[in-house]
């Protein structure tokens, strides 16, 4: 596999981004998810210490991945069995998993910043965690969770129904398999 992208295949960089980010959106919307029902305060700041550190680490890949496209490399051209509508439906869909992984970073760090948790949580400020509803970019925070979960779920379906029903051997592209 080259570094690069190619026609028909995502290069080495751009597969190894997606599939850290993706993994770490998994972790991410489980482990937010999963922070806010837990009622145990050393538990739920354990859990959001590394819930946000995986937040800033999903910025930073996502921003590297924005430089890469920018100025490094070519995105490969629509699979065979895409239509237009279908080519122009993935754009937008692509577009706004950016918008919401920004959104998401952009929330949290206000949530962290205005709520004082960013000092409880990675510089052993005293405290009790405080009521993060009681903060505005919680609810953008939520709201961009469930849409990103939603997102992902139908991104991940596209993706199987071009491998098992047109049988285009899309993962290829992505690095899982061989392409024909």
């Amino acid at each position: 596999m080259r570094w690069k992208s190619t026609a028909d295949r995502y290069g080495m960089v751009a597969v190894a981004i997606h599939w850290i980010t993706a993994a770490a959106i998994i972790a991410l919307i489980v482990s937010g998810f999963r922070a806010t029902n837990l009622t145990d305060p050393a538990a739920k700041a354990g859990l959001l210490r590394v819930h946000a550190g995986m937040g800033i680490a999903i910025l930073v890949l996502t921003l590297a991945r924005i430089a890469w496209w920018l100025f490094a490399d070519d995105k490969p051209s629509p699979a065979s069995t895409t239509s237009s509508l279908q080519s122009r439906i993935a754009s937008a869909t692509h577009a706004i998993f950016y918008v919401i992984i920004l959104g998401m970073a952009a929330s949290g760090i206000g949530m962290l910043v205005l709520s004082g948790a960013g000092a409880i949580l990675f510089a052993n400020a005293p405290g009790a965690l405080p009521d993060f509803w009681s903060y505005l970019p919680r609810i953008p925070h939520g709201i961009g969770g469930r849409a990103l979960a939603a997102l992902l779920v139908l991104h991940v379906g596209a993706a199987l129904y071009h491998q098992f029903i047109l049988r285009d051997r899309i993962f290829a592209r992505i690095g899982i398999g061989r392409a024909k």
